[in-house]
């Protein structure tokens, strides 16, 4: 029997998140729940048939730092050594927020991944990069633990993007010898896959510390860059490519992430997707009318 393990990355909406784990509960599978440092009132969570791991070590989350690599690292790492010390190997890795769901039952999922094991499900980008990449891991970033996305104005921020200026009129660049790419940090690998980036985990640290968003860069630039490139699924399409359908609403000004509501169940009911993100609880509804048909 193949297993999966899903890596959840969890901090609000707890409702959504038992939702998910119901959905996700399948002899089949093995379920690892990081929650942020910061969430406080954790759900009790059960699972009949699938074996719930929460990992001991919380990890203080934030929007754009380093912290978010750290996470995704440390749910490959428990479970990959949960696995290995159990003498089993998972054929693929879910990495998923806690408010995803899966579009499809559980059998169409694993058939989906026996029908093309051994393919690698990242997303990426195929716009031009060149500017973004500069900006988000070619320099150093000061207090990367202070991001913000509603661009605060404090001594911090002021002192950050005097930084990077300085850095760009200088020159300066990092990772330059390497090609880097970029795509949604959610993707189901392979345990090969899993086991070549824990063997960079030195080498991760020191390309993506004080950088912005390099969850979006660390796992696309190392596949890129290694023979896990000719196996990945799809390289012209970043959703079809993580087969994940994700809700991007792009204005002149900005990209922003809506929830789901009950007005896009037809487009999530058709959809070729594995996955789906992102829910909440005011629209409930919508999770339920999903999972009650698969």
């Amino acid at each position: 029997m193949n297993k999966h393990a899903y890596l959840i990355i969890a901090h609000n909406e707890f409702l959504v998140l038992k939702f998910l784990i119901s959905a996700l509960d399948d002899i089949r599978n093995d379920i690892y729940i990081h929650f942020d440092a910061k969430s406080k009132l954790l759900p009790i969570l059960n699972c009949k048939y699938s074996n719930l791991f929460i990992l001991p070590n919380s990890i203080d989350v934030r929007w754009g730092d380093y912290s978010q690599v750290e996470t995704e690292m440390q749910l490959f790492e428990y479970a990959y050594n949960k696995q290995k010390k159990n003498g089993i190997f998972y054929q693929y890795y879910h990495l998923i927020s806690g408010v995803d769901l899966p579009l499809k039952n559980q059998d169409y999922i694993h058939n989906f991944f026996n029908i093309h094991c051994g393919k690698e499900f990242i997303g990426f980008y195929q716009g031009n990069l060149i500017q973004e990449l500069r900006i988000k891991v070619q320099m150093y970033h000061l207090f990367p633990h202070h991001f913000s996305k509603q661009r605060i104005l404090n001594i911090k921020s002021i002192l950050r993007a005097l930084f990077c200026r300085i850095q760009l009129f200088i020159g300066y660049k990092r990772n330059k010898d390497i090609e880097l790419v970029r795509g949604t940090n959610w993707a189901s690998v392979t345990n090969d896959f899993v086991e070549y980036l824990l063997g960079k985990k030195e080498e991760i640290y020191q390309r993506f510390h004080h950088t912005f968003c390099a969850d979006e860069v660390y796992k696309h630039t190392l596949c890129w860059n290694s023979s896990f490139k000719n196996k990945i699924y799809n390289l012209n399409n970043e959703a079809v490519g993580c087969m994940r359908e994700i809700n991007w609403v792009i204005t002149a000004n900005e990209s922003f992430l809506p929830f789901f509501t009950m007005g896009d169940y037809k487009r999530l009911k058709e959809s070729p997707m594995l996955f789906a993100r992102k829910f909440d609880s005011v629209n409930i509804d919508i999770v339920k009318k999903i999972l009650s048909g698969l």
